[in-house]
């Protein structure tokens, strides 16, 4: 298992950006695939970007493709996500999270659902405003 938590989250205008970072435990954090997702008010979890195990795939959803990117430092146990051109449609609570395997396959990363993933952070905050 590999205890995550989120940090960066805050305010911003439309057209700002923002950059998360997601601190892993474990020593096997470099054998995980993970993933970035988020929580709008009253709408699903849905996913926002993921990396796969080695940071050679990334791959991300239609809304934030070319404004979002997912990077990680496997020396460091960090995933991050750095956002930009943001608009109030991001607004939303975002999570790291794990995937349940080790050494996940890109193919299972990139059907980009919460199912495959085990481990989540507690949430960071972004709010843009208009």
């Amino acid at each position: 298992q590999v205890l995550l938590v989120e940090s960066g989250g805050g305010s911003v205008q439309a057209g700002g950006s923002l950059s998360l970072s997601c601190a892993a435990s474990g020593r096997t954090f470099s054998t995980y695939s993970m993933g970035w997702f988020r929580q709008a008010p009253g709408k699903d979890r849905e996913f926002v970007a993921g990396i796969n195990w080695s940071g050679a795939n990334t791959y991300y959803a239609d809304s934030v493709k070319g404004r979002f990117t997912i990077s990680r430092d496997n020396a460091k146990n960090m995933v991050y996500l750095q956002m930009s051109s943001l608009s109030p449609e991001d607004t939303a609570v975002y999570y790291c999270a794990a995937d349940l395997m080790t050494y996940g396959s890109t193919l299972r990363l990139s059907r980009k659902d919460e199912k495959y993933f085990g481990s989540w952070g507690q949430g960071t905050q972004v709010t843009v405003s208009s």
